[in-house]
């Protein structure tokens, strides 16, 4: 494998992306050259929101192609280009072999929840203080325990009894908090994801963890839970307020996350006329909002 690399500004990035994947470029990825720099700039973006810039002021351009004549001929083909003007080439370069699956596993180590709740890498044995264990591998849905968000939500779980409680999680992913709900007691659990194969992922983590789920699309959730849980993002987490509240039960509980500690005022604004979210931990930028039904 060979990596051709480019220096291009923002707004050539779309056309000069489109054309090195037209030259049969196997990936394309964009990095902020400024990166780590006083003049590196922060780019993000969420569902339902305008998309982010295409890339940065000052970006660099990573072509990864299968031969090094590849790589070299697309230089030669988009150097006289129109769309090439205020880009430059700063060489192409072998990309070492590694043993990648070797690599993924060494980044993947066990995740500690609370001191006896962790989340194990089938690889890997699980610590001699963990008494609950999730067997989770990285796949290709969000939720393996390492970000904050999911760990919050672990966290709340682990610290209730679940025993005899229907939960849903709404948004499931991997189906991580389904199945720490499971572990914990809860007697149902339904996990439903917009994404097919977040579904298909959640039934076989489940599986892995020989626990029981009702999983599905949005339409499987029925009825009303004793704990309901979406891990997302804020701008989905408001458009689906009333929908959420609706699924909880009197006395049952709300636990939120994906969400950014400056937008808790416009979730709670959101959530205001049925349920009265509280900011009830934080880690790394982001909280974890919750809330209690009426009895």
């Amino acid at each position: 494998m060979f990596e051709l690399v480019l220096m291009a500004p923002e707004w050539r990035i779309e056309d000069l992306s489109d054309a090195l994947e037209a030259l049969d470029a196997l990936s394309v990825s964009v990095e902020d050259a400024d990166a780590q720099t006083p003049a590196e700039q922060a780019l993000f973006g969420e569902p339902g929101m305008p998309a982010p810039k295409a890339g940065w002021q000052r970006s660099r351009v990573v072509a990864l192609f299968e031969q090094e004549a590849q790589a070299r001929e697309a230089v030669e083909l988009l150097a006289p280009q129109d769309f090439f003007e205020g880009c430059e080439s700063v060489g192409v370069r072998p990309v070492a072999e590694q043993d990648w699956v070797r690599l993924t596993q060494s980044q993947f180590a066990p995740v500690e929840i609370t001191p006896t709740f962790w989340i194990v890498p089938s690889w890997h044995e699980p610590p001699a203080a963990a008494e609950q264990v999730i067997r989770l591998d990285p796949g290709l849905a969000f939720g393996t325990g390492t970000h904050p968000t999911t760990r919050m939500c672990l966290r709340w779980i682990a610290q209730r009894d679940l025993s005899a409680q229907r939960v849903l999680d709404y948004g499931c992913g991997s189906g991580i908090l389904a199945i720490g709900a499971a572990k914990h007691g809860a007697a149902e659990i339904v996990a439903v994801d917009i994404d097919p194969a977040a579904v298909e992922s959640t039934q076989i983590n489940a599986a892995n963890n020989h626990v029981s789920l009702l999983t599905g699309l949005p339409e499987a959730a029925t009825g009303v839970f004793h704990l309901v849980l979406a891990n997302i993002l804020a701008t989905p987490l408001k458009m689906l307020a009333p929908l959420l509240c609706a699924h909880v039960q009197a006395g049952g509980h709300l636990v939120l996350a994906g969400i950014l500690e400056p937008q808790a005022d416009e979730l709670k604004a959101a959530y205001a006329p049925w349920l009265a979210l509280e900011v009830t931990d934080s880690e790394e930028g982001w909280i974890l909002m919750t809330a209690r039904a009426a009895d």
